[in-house]
């Protein structure tokens, strides 16, 4: 069989990554946050001229299947999860480079530097990532400003999701107030809201998945879309939930997030565990701190995706460790109706976006 011209493409952009670009990018002087920073300025420089957004899209862009999913047309399955692009720098870029989505954040309602350097670490024979990075970001009021700028050009062409989390400097007691400032702020801006409650980074966070917080927190953050919206439609609400939660907390979490009116959920964050590390990497993995993503967490994430499917039919978004297409059909076929991809695109590169957006 003559392989299609997208095959072909496809292909080529895989043995120039493997062979070209991800050697080079490993091997670059400073940390793996540095390499990290300089990837998101060069999409933020792609995203700023439209000709080059264009011809990127020629090239990158694979045919999809549309869904049609709480209330909005994503034009594939597979988006690119928080925490690459915390400040929407490169939102102009990301449909271009051929996601069907995309998810800014996690964002917090005042700016803050996050952990301290270094907090992002590679485990190459895991193909996997550490970080510890704690929500670094300029703040809410600079994303929508990026957001607001964006839109009135019409530079976005793709469903935008932001993710939004605790300053850490705020109190636990004020952690509804916190995450309401940013609703306010987004209100009109973003396509959906992913309410973080999840990253092991910051300090009692995770314990907002307890029932009587997440109730009180997510019902405060629908009420307050319901508000801003009147009579229109008001922003999805979907919750983003961890995987090392147990059956029975995870069972009570999703009971909460149907009955405070969520409309979807995101699964999973990054883990705690270290299970599932290649020897290689074992000392690493043992020193550093932080939630780890990648390969290692492939197996529970697609887990939990399939016990959520089994106890409920809101939209589910499937995120860690799709490595791969086939792990991408795996998610799919668990339950989930969208994918999301970060790790996976560290060590496989553009190549791994396009067969995904062709499922």
């Amino acid at each position: 069989m003559t392989p299609s011209d997208t095959d072909v493409r496809t292909r080529a952009l895989d043995l120039a990554y493997r062979r070209g670009a991800r050697p080079l990018l490993f091997r670059l002087g400073g940390d793996a946050e540095d390499v990290h920073h300089r990837t998101v300025d060069l999409v933020q420089a792609l995203g700023a001229r439209p000709r080059v957004r264009a011809g990127l899209a020629r090239t990158l862009t694979s045919p999809g299947t549309p869904v049609h999913l709480l209330g909005l047309t994503f034009p594939n399955r597979v988006g690119l999860a928080a925490g690459m692009d915390k400040d929407g720098r490169g939102v102009r870029a990301w449909g271009a480079l051929g996601f069907g989505h995309v998810e800014l954040g996690t964002v917090t309602a005042h700016p803050q530097p996050g952990n301290d350097r270094p907090r992002l670490f590679r485990l190459p024979a895991s193909r996997a990532v550490i970080n510890r990075m704690g929500f670094n970001n300029a703040g809410v009021h600079s994303l929508a400003e990026r957001l607001r700028e964006a839109r009135a050009e019409a530079a976005i062409d793709i469903p935008v999701g932001v993710s939004i989390g605790k300053t850490k400097a705020t109190p636990l007691e004020h952690a509804v107030e916190d995450y309401l400032t940013s609703v306010r702020v987004l209100h009109g801006l973003a396509d959906y809201l992913a309410v973080n409650v999840s990253s092991p980074n910051t300090p009692g966070l995770r314990g907002l998945q307890d029932a009587g917080p997440l109730a009180e927190l997510l019902g405060a953050v629908v009420d307050e879309t319901r508000r801003l919206a009147g009579n229109s439609s008001a922003t999805p609400v979907l919750v983003k939930l961890a995987p090392d939660l147990s059956d029975a907390a995870l069972d009570q979490a999703l009971e909460v997030a149907v009955g405070a009116g969520a409309s979807g959920l995101i699964a999973t964050n990054t883990t705690i565990s270290r299970r599932h590390v290649a020897p290689v990497d074992r000392a690493v993995a043992d020193r550093e701190a932080g939630g780890l993503s990648g390969a290692p967490l492939t197996r529970r994430a697609r887990e939990v995706v399939r016990r959520i499917r089994v106890a409920t039919d809101l939209p589910l978004i499937g995120v860690g460790g799709v490595m791969t297409a086939d792990d991408g059909v795996a998610m799919l076929d668990a339950g989930a109706d969208l994918v999301q991809v970060y790790t996976g695109v560290i060590y496989a590169g553009p190549a791994l976006v396009r067969r995904l957006a062709a499922l």
